[in-house]
């Protein structure tokens, strides 16, 4: 059997793709490479929003170039946002590419991969419009106790920063029913928490007509028997409403935690960025949140140095985060991306200048999220116990996950304990506070659950064993249907 390997980059919308990348081959076939083996076959899901991704990628296919001259059949996908933007210019730079899929027709690879085997020649195909709905899609997913669950994709913004609407195209929806379904079909299987996805979960429904549709959502989430936690991302402020606030706080499996864009708190920022919002309407939606959970951890996204930020724009933003309390923030340098109308606006931000605001923003920042942290010290959180989540796990002889808030939180286990599984629940008592992270020195509960379970069940499995894909949407037993012909051509938030 060939092997395949996925290498992801970019936001969360790419790591779910890449679950339907390796479902998608594992259906047809192919099996994951063990760790250390070159693969068969070598997939790259790109990013066209990070600096630099452009770069990266073709310093990774020019590493690979003698790999694959080295080995016989060994084959090389190119696919997601720079595959979109980029089409066949990829194989004119690397011509030992031998397929590139865009976007729209993540569900073509293995058709593509075959295709160039037989007829030994590089394929592109970069479509325009989905030609399926991706979470129709089988889907091998990482975690058995927690997943992503698409209720849209693409997006109706022109963020002037952002290329992503170009790229995936516009917002596109799926019927609640099909989301529900595979909830229900995911929890069925040991699932116990699902971070909702979309570019703009908020605008959910425009596409059907219910502009009450997304906390409807989070409200049906609710009545999942099994399903306890329930998370969402991102919102954009523009459409965020009273309602959905209400759902949050009223449904006791939507976890009191918010990650909400601001990009910047200077409304002649805003302005320029077409963010449809402004930093009092922002400020406004942050003290609504708070006033209906006032333990909510409310995270962000900040865009340090847009063209034509003065020091007094940066002042703003300065203000806001001092008045937000963010509990964590991911601060990017504006830098130019290819495609956008900010890359060719005026009064560009010398570098200098740049980084200067950003570290004063990281520090203030910083600042922020202890002070925040610090006010839990003392106070008993569930964790959700994760792999992945805590690097120096290992050296430090503890365990990790995650607390409803979605703080990341970092536990020791007491002699005698028996130790909790990825999937299970500890009830812990907060020691220590640091900017991004917490410590629980004093270890008080676990209660073993169902997806606890399907982890250890997975551990059991023979490595070599092809696990079938969960199938999204409405679930289906046995191979799914071939696709129909096609008939056109992360940032979140």
């Amino acid at each position: 059997m060939r092997t395949y390997e996925v290498r992801t980059y970019g936001c969360q919308m790419n790591v779910h793709d890449s679950e339907r990348l390796r479902g998608l081959l594992e259906d047809a076939g192919y099996v994951r490479a063990p760790e250390g083996d070159q693969a068969d076959v070598v997939v790259f899901n790109t990013c066209a929003v990070r600096e630099n991704a452009d770069n990266k990628l073709y310093g990774n296919l020019g590493h690979l170039a003698p790999v694959k001259a080295k080995k016989p059949g060994m084959q090389i996908a190119v696919g997601g946002c720079l595959a979109q933007k980029d089409k066949a210019s990829i194989t004119k730079k690397a011509p030992w590419v031998d397929v590139v899929f865009g976007t729209h027709n993540i569900g073509s690879l293995p058709v593509l991969l075959e295709r160039a085997r037989i007829q030994e020649e590089s394929q592109v195909e970069i479509l325009e419009s989905l030609d399926v709905f991706p979470s129709t899609l089988p889907t091998r997913r990482e975690s058995p106790y927690s997943a992503w669950v698409s209720v849209s994709v693409g997006c109706n913004n022109t963020c002037t920063f952002c290329i992503v609407p170009a790229l995936r195209g516009r917002e596109k929806d799926r019927r609640p029913g099909d989301v529900l379904a595979e909830v229900e079909a995911l929890v069925a299987e040991g699932v116990l928490e699902v971070t909702l996805l979309g570019q703009n979960v908020n605008s959910y429904g425009v596409e059907f007509g219910d502009r009450y549709a997304f906390s409807k959502l989070l409200r049906a989430c609710g009545a999942i028997d099994g399903l306890e936690r329930v998370r969402f991302t991102s919102p954009h402020p523009r459409d965020f409403t009273a309602d959905v606030i209400e759902a949050m706080a009223e449904t006791p499996n939507v976890m009191p935690s918010l990650h909400m864009p601001l990009q910047s708190g200077s409304d002649q920022i805003l302005k320029t960025m077409r963010r449809s919002y402004r930093r009092d309407r922002y400020l406004k939606i942050i003290e609504d949140v708070r006033t209906a959970m006032p333990d909510a951890a409310i995270t962000t996204d900040i865009i340090v140095g847009f063209p034509g930020e003065t020091e007094e724009d940066f002042q703003g933003t300065l203000d806001v985060v001092r008045q937000a309390r963010f509990a964590g923030a991911f601060t990017f340098q504006y830098s130019k991306r290819p495609g956008t109308p900010a890359e060719s606006m005026e009064d560009q931000v010398p570098r200098e200048v740049v980084q200067e605001r950003y570290e004063r923003l990281v520090a203030l920042q910083d600042d922020m999220a202890w002070d925040e942290n610090k006010k839990i010290v003392g106070q008993s959180v569930e964790v959700l116990i994760a792999e992945g989540e805590g690097r120096k796990d290992a050296a430090t002889h503890r365990l990790s996950g995650r607390a409803r808030d979605n703080r990341l939180v970092h536990l020791a286990l007491p002699e005698g304990v028996e130790k909790p599984r990825p999937g299970d629940l500890a009830t812990v008592e907060i020691t220590y506070a640091a900017p991004h992270h917490l410590v629980a020195d004093v270890f008080g509960s676990v209660r073993r659950t169902r997806a606890g379970d399907a982890w250890e069940r997975a551990q059991d499995a023979p490595a070599s064993a092809a696990v079938p894909g969960v199938m999204l949407g409405m679930p289906v037993i046995g191979k799914p249907a071939p696709l129909e012909p096609a008939t056109g051509g992360c940032q979140v938030g």
